[in-house]
Formats: C-alpha cells, structure tokens, sequence
C-alpha cells in the first residue's frame, strides 16, 4: 500500500466533480481530469476558470494560489491515459446505478492494480459497485458536500471488502485537501449527510409540488424557526436540481411524482440552480 496519494484522476466535471478536481489541484496535487468528449470539457474548462474568481473572492489566501491550481490539472477525454499512473479515482458521474457500474468495469481493466477508486455517489451503497471495480479492496465511497471550499466535510465509508489501509489513505488523502475526514463505521445509503439532509429536501418538494406552500415560503419557516441559514429549496439550487431529480426518479411512485415535478417546472424550462443562473431563485450569470 501506498503512504501517500500524489496523482489523482477525477471522473466527470460537472458541478462537484469540478469542484473535486480543482481543490485536490489547488492543494498541490496533479489531477488529471476526464469527461467523455470536447465538448464537455470546454464546459469543465470554463467552470475551472470561475472557481478560481471564487476562490479569490471567498478562501483566504488564494490570490495567486488559485490561478495556479490550473497548471496542475491535465484534461482527458481517453480514459485509459486518464487513469493510466494515478494513485486515486475519484468517480463523480451521475447518479445511476448502471452507468457507475459501468464506468467501474473499464476502470477495472485500464488502471494499475495499485489504484484505489472512490465513488462520490450521495445515495448509492459501494457495496452495490464493489464488484464491477475487480478491486473490492480497493474501493470505497468519498462522499464531498457542494461548495467544498466552504462546506468542507469528506465522508469516508468502505464496504465488508475495504482493506483497512485503503481506509486510512483515503482518509489521509481528504485532509490532505483541506477537508475535514468524517469516518463512516458501516454502510449506510446517504452516509450522515444525506440521511440527514435527503428527508428534509424531500419533506420540502412534497410541500410545494402539493400545493401547500411556495418554496421561497417554505424556506422562509425554515430559516426563522430553526435559525438556520439556508432553506431546502435554497439547498436544492446549490447542489443542481440534476441529481435530486436522478435520485427522485430511481425511487417509490411518490418520489417519481417529485422527480416529474422537478422535470416540468424546473429541468425543462433550463432551471438547474446556482449552476445556471436560475433554480428555485434567480442569480446572476450561468455559473
């Protein structure tokens, strides 16, 4: 086993992979970075170079530091020369199932043996993965939270199959990036986070997809009775209403309505959250 992570591939640059890859580059470490075209990359390219304005604007002591973050990110759209000497792979792909297990299943035949994967998946059980990487040893979750330069928690969870310093590296690694490691004991869907925050999402969009109340009135009780400073629906924008509404619609029939609701009022009309300019709240420019 390794002592240390220095080269880390991030799978996927959407919102949190883009955000996985740069603070793991931004704390001094080669990241190589894949997503499956150009295209796409461009995209991931221009998220980079937005992060940096918010790391000036938000982390102390970034000025000059983050700029130089992106020296240290190579892009990819073959994924065998993604992976091809990392230490570390950080899957953050969308939230189904199938195309995690599958993407695991190249992973497996193209990564060196010592490479350890790591799924960021906010609801899905590694040991549903375990056996599609070839590496149940070396596999397990790392759960970041969205905006991870502020909310900087790193959930760490393995499976029965997890080597023990696998484990450690992991945790290790995350603190190493400036996150606060939080050991997860034993397999739990949503690790503490989402166990926690899920429900409350969920209790939200039922309210306002019933008719009960408005979202923005919603979140209005939310922060003056309990004091807290953002309101579920304020919650929803930051995370992307895309992986609520793939989490939504893997579920029962009472969260495939709130999947359809999401889709109808929100995903269709371009309303994905802070991401794009517009959410449950209107921002500024596309993110």
């Amino acid at each position: 086993m390794m002592s240390s992570i220095s080269k880390v591939t991030v799978l996927g640059t959407g919102v949190l992979g883009s955000q996985i890859a740069f603070q793991t580059a931004y704390s001094g470490i080669e990241v190589s970075v894949y997503d499956i075209d150009d295209a796409v990359i461009a995209k991931a390219r221009q998220r980079f170079d937005a992060l940096v304005e918010t790391y000036e604007k938000e982390v102390p002591g970034a000025q000059g530091r983050a700029d130089a973050a992106l020296g240290r990110l190579r892009f990819f759209t073959d994924l065998g020369a993604a992976v091809a000497d990392a230490d570390l792979v950080v899957e953050a792909i969308p939230e189904v199932l199938e195309l995690k297990q599958d993407a695991y299943a190249r992973l497996g035949n193209l990564a060196p043996e010592r490479t350890i994967f790591a799924t960021n998946s906010s609801t899905l059980l590694p040991s549903a993965m375990k056996d599609a990487t070839g590496r149940p040893d070396r596999f397990l979750a790392l759960h970041f939270a969205n905006q991870i330069w502020k909310f900087n928690t790193a959930e760490v969870m393995g499976t029965a199959d997890t080597s023990a310093a696998v484990f450690d590296a992991v945790v290790a690694f995350a603190s190493a990036i400036g996150m606060v490691p939080i050991p997860v004991r034993k397999e739990k869907a949503g690790y503490v986070l989402n166990s926690l925050l899920v429900p409350l999402l969920n209790a939200a969009a039922e309210l306002a997809a019933g008719g009960y109340a408005d979202p923005h009135d919603v979140d209005k009780v939310w922060r003056i009775a309990t004091g807290a400073p953002l309101g579920p629906f304020q919650i929803y924008d930051i995370i992307g209403l895309t992986t609520p509404y793939n989490i939504l619609s893997h579920g029962d029939a009472q969260m495939r309505q709130l999947a359809g609701w999401l889709k109808e009022h929100y995903l269709d009309k371009g309303k994905l959250g802070v991401a794009s300019g517009e959410g449950f709240y209107v921002y500024g420019p596309a993110a």
